[in-house]
C-alpha cells in the first residue's frame, strides 16, 4: 500500500476537531458509558433463525435473500430503529451471478507431453466476464512470482514481458511471507493488500493477461483446498460493471500445490527454486514454454440484491454517524458433506454477526439516542469480494464525510469468556485509544493479530469503508480463553477452519456457551457508544496507508 505523509494544512484542521482531553490522558474526547442492556436471547433465536436450512445457505439473489432481508427489517422495526434509506429498510445492490458449468479439464501442453486436471480437485476457475462460454486456448505459462507491481517499494514483477495472450501462475500472500518479524518490504509477516488474491487478478488483467492461476497453500492462504473449492464453485456474484470498467481476465482459477510443482516439472522448473528468486526485489517472470487449456460453460443472471440499513437518530448531532458492519450472506448450497448435506448455513460466518447488529440495536434503543446517529448496516455479498460493503462505500447512504468510523462484526466463533481480544490490523489509527478505554472498563487486554500473514484486515467490509478513509476496527474473539488459556483458543479456532469455515458443518448447535460472545458484545456496545457521545472525530495514524483519503474528504465535506 502506498503509505502517504499527512498534509499541514488538514493536520491544523483536524487538531481543531479532535475535541477536549479526557482524564486518561488521551487527545480525543472519551466519555465513559455504562455497560448496555444486550439481549443473549436475542444472538440465540436471530442466529438460529438464519442458519436453519429453511433459509438455505443466505446466497444473495435467492429464496434464502428474501427471507434474510424480511427478517432483518421485522428485527431492526422492532428494535427501534428506523428505515436509513429515505424512508426504506434496503438499499439495492445491482450484481450479475455467473454460474459455470460443463468443465472440460484443465490441460497443460508442451514438448510433446500432456496432462490433465480435473475441476474441483485438482484445479478450480471461474470468470468475470458475462459470456456463456469461456475458453482458454494454448495460453503460454508465464511464472510472475507473487504477481505484484508496486512503485513506491520499487517492486515489478512483470517487468519486461508482454502478458496478452498469456496465462500468470502466481503465489499466494506476498514476498514477505514466512519472516518472523513486521519488518520488510511488504510488512514483514503482516499480510499486504498485495498479497490477497483479488489484488493478484486485477492486476493480471491491467498487465493484459488471458489468465491469471494462483498456487494454492495452506499455510500462506490460511486455508485449505477445501475451503477454495467451495467457495469457487457453484454459483458466483459480481458487481455488474459500468462504462470504462476495469480490463478483465478471460480466466481466473487456482491449482492445488502439487498440481502447480508437477506443471513446473513440465516446463523443467522447481517451486521451489522459483519462490524462493520471486522473494527477492529485481525478480523478473519466467515464460514456461508450456501452455494451458480449457473450457467451461455459464450461465448468466442479472439482479439486484439489499444492503439493509437501520438507523438510530442522534439527538444533539444526527447528522454525524457512527456505523455498524456485518454481513448476512453466506455460500448457499456448496460441496456436499460426506452425509450429502449441501446447505452452507453460515451459523458462526456470519449469522452470529447478523444477530449482533440486531442485539446492538436493541441495546442502543433501550438506552436512548445518543448524541450522533447509530447506523446498523447489514450487507450483501461479502463472500464474493465484499460487494455490498463496497456498493455502500461509493454510493453511501450517509456522507462518509460525516461518518465518524466504524466496527466490523464477522464471525464469533462460539465459546467461553477471554482475558483479551484479538486486535486485526492493530496501530493504525485513533480508534485503538476508544478499544483500549473500552477493554479498561470490561478489565481485559489487546492482543494484536496472532496470524498478521493471514491478511484479515483486508478480508471483511469494513476494508471498503477503510479505502474511502472511513476509520474501520475489526476485532475478533480473544485468544485466551478463562478456561484452558491460549492452548485452548487456539483449539477452538483450529476445529472451525478445519471442519466447518465455509462448510456444511457450520451449524448452529443448541450447546454452546455463548458468555464469550456476550462479552465481545459488550466491548462493541461501549467502543459505539463512546464514538457516538464523544466531540472527537478520530483519524488514521499517520503513515497509515489510509490516512490521505480520509484527509481529503474531511477537507471537501462538512464532517471531521
Amino acid at each position: 500500500m502506498i503509505r502517504s505523509i499527512l498534509a499541514a494544512g488538514a493536520a491544523l484542521t483536524l487538531a481543531a476537531c479532535n475535541g477536549a482531553g479526557t482524564e486518561t490522558g488521551s487527545s480525543l474526547d472519551i466519555p465513559q458509558v455504562e455497560p448496555g442492556d444486550i439481549s443473549q436471547q436475542t444472538m440465540i433465536d436471530v442466529t438460529r433463525t438464519l442458519s436453519s436450512d429453511e433459509f438455505e445457505g443466505r446466497m444473495p439473489g435467492t429464496a434464502g435473500e428474501e427471507k434474510t432481508v424480511a427478517l432483518l427489517t421485522e428485527k431492526f422495526a422492532a428494535a427501534g430503529l428506523e428505515p436509513g434509506n429515505n424512508g426504506s429498510w434496503v438499499q439495492k445492490v445491482p450484481l450479475v451471478e455467473i454460474t459455470g458449468k460443463d468443465f472440460a479439464p484443465l490441460t497443460i501442453s508442451g514438448d510433446g507431453e500432456t496432462k490433465s486436471y480435473d475441476f474441483g480437485p485438482h484445479w478450480v476457475g471461474v470468470t468475470y466476464r458475462e459470456e456463456v462460454q469461456t475458453k482458454l486456448d494454448d495460453s503460454e505459462l508465464v511464472f510472475v512470482g507473487y504477481g505484484i507491481v508496486a512503485p513506491e517499494r520499487g517492486w515489478n514483477d512483470y517487468e519486461g514481458i508482454d502478458m496478452t495472450g498469456k496465462t500468470a501462475v502466481i503465489l499466494v500472500n506476498d514476498p514477505d511471507f514466512g519472516t518472523e518479524s513486521l519488518e520488510g518490504p511488504f510488512g514483514g509477516k503482516a499480510m499486504t493488500y498485495y498479497g490477497r488474491w483479488t489484488y493478484k487478478y486485477e492486476e493480471a488483467a491491467r498487465q493484459g493477461a488471458a489468465g491469471a492461476i494462483i498456487v494454492h497453500d495452506t499455510a500462506p492462504a490460511s486455508y485449505g483446498w477445501n475451503v477454495v473449492e467451495s467457495s469457487w464453485s457453484g454459483p458466483q456474484a459480481y458487481a455488474q460493471r459500468g462504462e470504462n470498467a476495469p480490463p478483465l481476465t478471460t480466466m481466473n482459477g487456482w491449482v492445488q500445490n502439487n498440481v502447480a510443482r508437477e506443471i513446473l516439472s513440465m516446463a523443467g522448473k522447481d517451486l521451489d527454486e522459483l519462490t524462493g528468486m520471486a522473494k527477492t526485489k529485481g525478480f523478473k517472470p519466467v515464460p514456461l514454454g508450456v501452455n494451458a487449456s480449457t473450457s467451461f460453460r455459464n450461465d448468466i443472471r442479472t439482479f439486484e440484491s439489499q444492503n439493509v440499513i437501520g438507523v438510530l437518530k442522534g439527538k444533539t448531532r444526527p447528522e454525524e454517524y457512527v456505523i455498524h458492519t456485518a454481513h448476512w450472506d453466506h455460500l448457499g448450497r456448496c460441496t456436499a458433506a460426506e452425509d450429502g448435506d449441501d446447505i452452507c448455513n453460515g451459523a458462526v460466518d456470519n449469522a452470529t454477526g447478523t444477530a449482533a447488529l440486531v442485539a446492538l440495536a436493541e441495546a442502543h434503543a433501550k438506552a436512548g439516542a445518543p448524541d450522533r446517529s447509530l447506523v446498523f448496516l447489514a450487507v450483501t455479498a461479502e463472500e464474493s469480494g465484499l460487494l455490498g460493503a463496497y456498493y455502500y462505500a461509493s454510493n453511501p447512504v450517509f456522507p462518509l464525510s460525516q461518518t465518524v468510523g466504524g466496527i466490523n462484526m464477522d464471525a464469533f466463533l462460539v465459546g467461553g469468556p477471554s482475558k483479551d481480544v484479538t486486535v486485526v490490523g492493530p496501530g493504525k489509527s485513533q480508534l485503538d485509544e476508544f478499544l483500549n478505554q473500552a477493554l479498561k472498563a470490561d478489565g481485559r487486554f489487546p492482543t494484536p493479530n496472532p496470524n498478521p500473514e493471514a491478511g484479515y484486515y483486508y478480508r471483511s467490509d469494513h476494508f471498503a469503508f477503510a479505502k474511502q478513509g472511513v476509520p474501520m476496527l475489526y476485532v475478533d474473539g480473544g485468544e485466551d480463553l478463562v478456561e484452558g488459556g491460549r492452548e485452548a483458543g487456539a483449539a477452538l479456532g483450529a476445529e472451525y477452519r478445519e471442519n466447518r469455515y465455509h462448510g456444511p458443518k457450520d451449524e448452529f448447535d443448541e450447546n454452546w456457551d455463548w458468555s464469550g460472545v456476550m462479552q465481545d458484545l459488550q466491548l462493541f456496545y461501549r467502543i459505539g457508544r463512546m464514538l457516538a457521545m464523544s466531540e472527537s472525530w478520530p483519524n488514521w495514524n499517520e503513515g497509515d496507508e489510509f490516512r490521505a483519503t480520509r484527509d481529503a474528504s474531511c477537507e471537501a465535506g462538512e464532517g471531521c
